[in-house]
């Protein structure tokens, strides 16, 4: 008999009551995620930035405002789909989730995948990618390519933040996003 599914604003207790890792002491609040429960697909990220430790929201900065515009060309809007994180406290400085933060927070996000039950995973970047399709191929290898991990269709994309600091990113990021439009209206 499967497991039920964890409702989301209880999970959402869970997340904010963890002190499991290190990273909970550093954090303002939690990053749970947003959107739409019933989302038809997910994004998921790494961890939190500043702007989105501060408001305890997902992609609310700068990559936030580059994932607005890229939604657009796939026919998306934020209120459509579901956007969470690998990590759901922000690592000090930014620095990159360590393999035992991940471990001890992914749990949240399974749950969340399984409760949400999307048709899509968009996963945004390198930590995102290998997590979910349980991978050491890199982002650079595998975007703009459509995967497969259990029932999820999964369609790894660079994170809108590598087009901040590289803007050549740009122009993958937006035939990516392109792409998943195609995919999506199939």
């Amino acid at each position: 008999m499967p497991k039920p599914h964890i409702p989301l604003e209880v999970l959402k207790a869970q997340v904010a009551a963890c002190q499991a890792c290190p990273l909970a002491a550093g954090r303002t609040q939690t990053v749970f995620g947003d959107g739409n429960p019933d989302a038809r697909v997910l994004f998921i990220g790494e961890a939190p930035g500043k702007n989105e430790d501060l408001q305890g929201l997902p992609f609310v900065g700068k990559a936030g405002q580059n994932l607005n515009q890229l939604l657009e060309i796939a026919g998306l809007t934020r209120e459509e789909v579901f956007i969470a994180n690998v990590l759901k406290c922000r690592p000090p400085g930014n620095r990159d989730p360590r393999p035992e933060e991940i471990e001890l927070c992914t749990p949240f996000l399974r749950e969340q995948t399984r409760t949400i039950n999307p048709e899509f995973i968009v996963t945004l970047g390198n930590f995102a990618t290998k997590f979910v399709l349980k991978t050491e191929v890199g982002i650079t290898r595998l975007h703009g390519t459509l995967q497969q991990a259990g029932r999820f269709k999964v369609f790894p994309i660079y994170h809108p933040a590598a087009a901040i600091y590289d803007r050549t990113k740009w122009l993958a990021l937006e035939n990516d996003f392109a792409t998943l439009g195609e995919l999506l209206r199939r």
